[in-house]
């Protein structure tokens, strides 16, 4: 059974060669809407605002004032990338560039026997894949057509808005020296996806932009589970359907995405690892928790554990307050799928490789280079430091996951670090409380 499976690949991945060629470039090549020509590589650092042609940009002021600014390209692997992201809240006289470009960087899929492993968007059509949407995806929202090579136009990517409930909530208490008035206010973000088939599951890639600067990436998995993989024993797949003989094949699904910072128009950036450690109390005190920062100088693959956590810092802006600008890595729920090497990490830190853009399965650097994000962690230092998330899912299969599947998401956010001086949200009433709010009488 998975032979058939595995032939289907091959063939696939054969096929998004062949059309590469056809175009007379590589497998990276690039498209965009039906109505523009294709337009140059986007600088190294992003400008102030996304400066590309209409075609190719988004922009939409969401609550409080908050402006997000970015242009996007469609690549025949990965499909939808977004460049020269940007982040105005209300009070900031300028767009602060935030990331260079974003981007699935791969979507690995090894099935628990062992008989067959894919890389899904380097293995697959997934980016020629690419699905029309119809309003009824896209509620508020426009869809955007995409030209794709050898496919033709398709209409694929959505933007739109969604409320996401509490943005904020204070009851200034008049116990305490407050006002007595209550601030509230509801959140409404913009989305940007885009949904693409690889053999039976489609991938529903979303990114999110709040108005508080947060950034959420996540990634959807639906479709169908293979019909060809029912064979599985009783410790690698899940009965589905009557009674106990056809058991779905468990399987991972490990994402993995790539982050170029640009912040402040520069991608000289820090990073720094935080660790916090707790002492239990002695005698009658309380426990005791001590934060320190690593500054990672070096290449970095890096792992999960209790209140750890990484930022990447501004080398070239500060807030108002003189704190540098940066952004905090906040991981979703991940299974660790140990099976390969470039799978063994939950973060990767490179120094800036034009020709390292997928994490496994990479097809452009030259022959004889390294193919996976684990081999570029060679002790290099970090100069201008790229980031990848990887996030990891164990898929055993259940009787609800038919017929079609729900939506599984896995994802992760990247949180605003002194990006600003205050909330972007803060209401006029409290703008002065800069620093340690007033203490009542």
């Amino acid at each position: 059974m998975h032979v058939n499976r595995l032939s289907r690949a091959r063939k696939r991945v054969t096929m998004a060669l062949a059309v590469s060629a056809l175009l007379g470039g590589t497998v990276m090549t690039t498209a965009g809407p039906a109505s523009a020509t294709p337009r140059a590589a986007p600088p190294k650092a992003p400008a102030a605002a996304a400066d590309c042609s209409d075609a190719y940009k988004i922009e939409q002021t969401v609550d409080g004032g908050t402006t997000w600014r970015m242009c996007w390209h469609y690549n025949t692997l990965s499909g939808l990338i977004l460049d020269k992201i940007s982040y105005q809240p209300k009070g900031e006289a300028k767009p602060i560039p935030v990331l260079t470009s974003a981007r699935l960087a791969q979507v690995h899929v090894p099935y628990d026997d062992g008989e067959a492993e894919y890389d899904d968007v380097t293995g697959t059509d997934f980016g020629q894949a690419l699905q029309n949407l119809n309003p009824g995806e896209c509620p508020g929202g426009t869809i955007k057509t995409v030209k794709v090579p050898h496919r033709g136009n398709v209409k694929g990517l959505c933007t739109t808005t969604r409320a996401r409930g509490h943005a904020y909530r204070l009851n200034d208490d008049e116990s305490t020296g407050g006002t007595g008035k209550v601030y509230t206010g509801q959140g409404k973000d913009l989305l940007v996806y885009t949904v693409n088939k690889a053999s039976w599951y489609e991938y529903i890639t979303e990114w999110r932009f709040s108005s508080d600067g947060t950034i959420t990436s996540q990634v959807g998995a639906t479709g169908s589970l293979s019909p060809y993989d029912y064979d599985g024993g009783d410790s690698r797949g899940w009965p589905i359907g009557k009674g106990d003989q056809a058991k779905a094949e468990s399987h991972a699904h490990n994402v993995f995405w790539r982050l170029n910072f640009g912040l402040d128009g520069s991608p000289k950036a820090k990073v720094e690892q935080y660790d916090s450690k707790v002492t239990p109390p002695t005698g009658d005190g309380s426990p005791t928790t001590k934060t320190t920062r690593t500054k990672v100088t070096k290449e970095l693959a890096g792992d999960r554990k209790d209140m750890r956590w990484w930022r990447v810092v501004s080398g070239a802006g500060k807030n108002k307050d003189g704190h540098p600008r940066s952004y905090e890595i906040v991981p979703g729920p991940s299974n660790k799928h140990a099976g390969r090497e470039f799978t063994k990490h939950d973060v990767y830190f490179t120094q800036y490789k034009k020709c390292e853009q997928y994490a496994s399965n990479n097809p452009g650097c030259p022959n004889g280079t390294p193919d996976s994000v684990d081999k570029w962690v060679n002790g290099q230092s970090l100069t201008h430091p790229v980031t990848w998330v990887h996030i990891g899912f164990h898929h055993i299969a259940r009787d609800e996951d038919q017929q079609p599947m729900p939506v599984h998401w896995q994802g992760f956010s990247l949180a605003a670090r002194d990006v600003t001086a205050m909330s972007p949200l803060t209401p006029q009433d409290l703008a002065n409380q800069n620093g340690q709010p007033p203490l009542g009488g």
